[in-house]
């Protein structure tokens, strides 16, 4: 098995169900992999926020949580909007046979949302996202995806396949070369989830992603961008921050 433990502080997290057999298979395979340091358990969600709450006000690390959502009590979207609350909260992982959460648990911020049954392979990526998301890096949140409802289905679009948005109401819709998707959340909350990886406000409608952004252009005192396939105008008030933030990121490209 590949060790991590020399590139990265390992990780310490919490595991969290209700079923018994589910917690102890999860805690298992936690343990098998060479990127946690430890794996603490919680069977409902008050013994969960009991254990942060004392484990985070005794000074010990906490990286992560997996977390069930259907729980008596306190369930788990509950449980992680507390968590929410907390001075340095830990990052989440959503593990639980109910997908329609989905978009409820991304608006939570998670890492990571898991089917049940969870298979080893795919529980190793959520380990994965979880350290990116626990360690500095150049690139901010480039794992990150938006869960899109889709009659009955939830489409889980990437970040990096983005290659603008644009305000549409209450809703975003996000632009990508497979076609577009409308996203229940504001346009101002999508800004602050992706700008540091590189997405520019360009006008008060439209968000664009620097890495797609193929030319820039000044055409009798309009400024406009080429993204992906679609020419999209500038608005002047953000014209000289697009400019200067392009060629800025363009240069740290190719440094």
């Amino acid at each position: 098995m590949l060790s991590y433990g020399s590139v990265v502080d390992m990780l310490r997290v919490l595991a969290v169900d209700d079923e018994v057999p589910a917690l102890e298979e999860l805690a298992y395979l936690l343990r098998q992999d060479d990127r946690i340091e430890h794996v603490t358990t919680a069977a409902d969600g008050v013994a969960a926020l009991q254990d942060m709450v004392q484990m985070i006000g005794g000074g010990e690390r906490l990286d992560g949580v997996f977390l069930d959502i259907r729980m008596p009590g306190l369930d788990g979207l509950d449980l992680a909007r507390l968590v929410g609350g907390f001075p340095s909260p830990p990052r989440l992982v959503f593990v639980t046979a109910h997908e329609e959460c989905a978009v409820q648990a991304f608006d939570l911020e998670a890492v990571d949302y898991l089917l049940k049954p969870v298979r080893a392979e795919r529980l190793s990526e959520a380990v994965r996202r979880l350290e990116a998301a626990t360690s500095p890096g150049p690139e901010p949140g480039q794992d990150d995806v938006i869960p899109v409802e889709l009659g009955g289905r939830t489409r889980f679009v990437p970040q990096q396949a983005v290659w603008f948005a644009e305000a549409k109401g209450d809703y975003v819709r996000l632009h990508t070369v497979d076609g577009s998707y409308l996203v229940r959340m504001s346009l101002a909350a999508l800004e602050r989830r992706w700008s540091e990886a590189g997405f520019i406000r360009i006008h008060r409608s439209t968000l664009v992603s620097a890495r797609h952004v193929s030319e820039l252009r000044f055409e009798g005192g309009r400024v406009t961008l080429t993204v992906g396939t679609e020419t999209l105008p500038v608005s002047r008030r953000h014209s000289r921050q697009v400019r200067e933030q392009l060629v800025r990121q363009h240069r740290g490209v190719m440094s």
